[in-house]
């Protein structure tokens, strides 16, 4: 896993860590799961920090983001809606033709083996195709 560029001396890492433990409660602990998930799926993610707040993970190009709001944890899949989805993770922003999401709520499991497999379609097509 890399880290991209440091912010108030901090990395998109340690900002990552930071967002997690100031959350304090089940969105910080949904967080911290779904960043493992993604580290496990693919060793060579790239951690950044944009939009404010945001957690990116990339590799040849964004994967998802991990936002977190009152009621939800959100995950989204920059190139989503060209991803294979056979356990029908994707349950928000399915009205787009590029991206798609996956709201999680407070107490609802994770289906880990087939988000697994959703991150590693997304390395898979980022880098099937030329970067321009």
């Amino acid at each position: 896993m890399k880290n991209t560029e440091v912010q108030d001396g901090r990395s998109p890492s340690q900002l990552i860590d930071e967002r997690i433990r100031e959350l304090g409660d089940w969105r910080g602990e949904m967080l911290g799961r779904i960043r493992k998930l993604i580290r496990a799926a693919d060793p060579e993610v790239v951690e950044e920090w944009k939009w404010r707040g945001v957690p990116v993970w990339s590799h040849g190009g964004i994967l998802c983001t991990g936002e977190t709001y009152k009621n939800v944890v959100k995950m989204t899949f920059a190139k989503g809606a060209s991803l294979p989805d056979p356990a029908q993770l994707f349950n928000s922003s399915l009205e787009g033709n590029t991206r798609r999401a996956i709201d999680i709520h407070e107490g609802e499991a994770i289906d880990e083996k087939a988000l697994t497999a959703l991150i590693q379609a997304a390395v898979a097509l980022n880098q099937s195709k030329p970067r321009r």
